[in-house]
C-alpha cells in the first residue's frame, strides 16, 4: 500500500477496528450530519471543532464481508469542507498512532490534537482546550461498551457551543443493569447515567409495568442533557429520531442519541434522519 491509500477506505496494513455490519450505518448517519453541520456553518463560525473522545486507529473493517470504512474521525478530516480543529482521543496508544500515521498524509494535519488516554479523564483537557479557543464545536461520543460516564458529557455541556451525537448502549445496558440494580450505587450503569435514577425505572419495567424499556432510559437520559442547556431533539409524537443500530438479527445493539443547544442543530439532525443509510425515506 502507499502513503495516501491511509486515507482511502482501503487496507493499508495499519490497525483496524473489527467491527459489525452495522457500522457502515452509523457512520453514514455521521458522515451526512458532518456534511449539513459544515456546509451550514462555515460561513458563520470561522472556528469549528470536531472532538472525538473514542477514535480508534481511523478505520474499522467489517468481520463478514471483510469491508474497510473510514472511522468516524477520518471521516471527519477528509469531508468536502473540514473543521478548523481536531481533538482526537484514545485510551489505546497503538490505535492512537495509527490514527496519527492516516491523518498525517491530510493536507490539514496540522489542525489535528491527540490526547492519550480514557475518554472520562481527557475531557478535562479537551474542554480547557476550547475555552481557551472560542469555537462552533461537535463532539462524537462512540464508545464500544458502556464506558461514557453522565460525568464527561457534562464536562463538555460546560462548553456553550457543543453538539453531541451520543451512543447509547441498548444491549450493553440490558446486559448490565440486572447485576448493578442488585449492587450499591456506584456501577458503571449509574455512572453512565450520572445517579441511581434509573433503577427505579428498570424495575417497575422488571414488574411488567412498563413496555418500552429503553424509551423510558432514554427520556430519563435526554431529560438530563436538558438540564444542561440542551434542546430536546424528541418529542412525544416523533419517532423514529435515535437511530438503532441492528445486529443480522435485527436485534438493536445501540442508538445514536443527538443534543444540541440550538433548534438549528436538530433541525440539522432531522434532515439527515429523514432518510436511512440506504436513501430510503423515513416515516417521521
Amino acid at each position: 500500500m502507499t502513503v495516501p491509500d491511509y486515507i482511502l477506505p482501503v487496507d493499508d496494513g495499519l490497525p483496524l477496528r473489527d467491527s459489525g455490519p452495522w457500522v457502515a450505518k452509523k457512520l453514514d448517519y455521521l458522515r451526512r450530519y458532518i456534511d449539513v453541520f459544515e456546509t451550514s456553518m462555515r460561513g458563520k463560525w470561522p472556528t469549528r471543532t470536531y472532538i472525538d473522545l473514542f477514535s480508534g486507529p481511523g478505520k474499522c473493517i467489517d468481520r463478514e464481508s471483510r469491508a474497510v470504512y473510514l472511522g468516524s474521525p477520518l471521516i471527519a478530516l477528509t469531508t468536502t469542507y473540514p473543521f478548523t480543529h481536531y481533538i482526537f482521543v484514545d485510551k489505546d496508544r497503538a490505535a492512537l498512532d495509527a490514527l496519527k500515521a492516516r491523518a498525517s498524509v491530510s493536507a490539514i494535519s496540522g489542525a489535528v490534537r491527540y490526547l492519550p488516554g480514557d475518554a472520562n479523564t481527557a475531557v478535562t483537557q479537551v474542554v480547557e482546550d476550547l475555552r481557551n479557543r472560542p469555537s462552533l464545536n461537535l463532539a462524537f461520543l462512540d464508545p464500544e461498551g458502556i464506558e461514557l460516564a453522565w460525568a464527561t458529557v457534562a464536562a463538555l455541556a460546560t462548553v456553550q457551543k457543543m453538539d453531541l451525537i451520543i451512543h447509547y448502549p441498548q444491549m450493553g445496558l440490558a446486559r448490565s443493569m440486572p447485576a448493578a440494580s442488585s449492587q450499591p450505587s456506584g456501577t458503571q450503569v449509574d455512572q453512565f447515567f450520572g445517579g441511581p435514577e434509573w433503577r427505579p425505572i428498570f424495575e417497575s419495567h422488571r414488574r411488567g409495568e412498563d413496555g418500552f424499556l429503553h424509551r423510558r432510559l432514554m427520556d430519563h437520559y435526554k431529560s438530563r442533557l436538558a438540564s444542561l442547556g440542551y434542546v430536546e431533539a424528541v418529542r412525544d409524537d416523533e419517532v423514529g429520531l435515535e437511530p438503532a443500530m441492528v445486529n443480522v438479527k435485527d436485534v438493536p445493539l445501540y442508538r445514536l442519541l443527538f443534543a444540541s443547544k440550538h433548534r438549528l442543530g436538530n433541525d440539522f439532525w432531522r434532515k439527515i434522519l429523514a432518510k436511512d443509510a440506504s436513501g430510503q425515506r423515513s416515516l417521521f
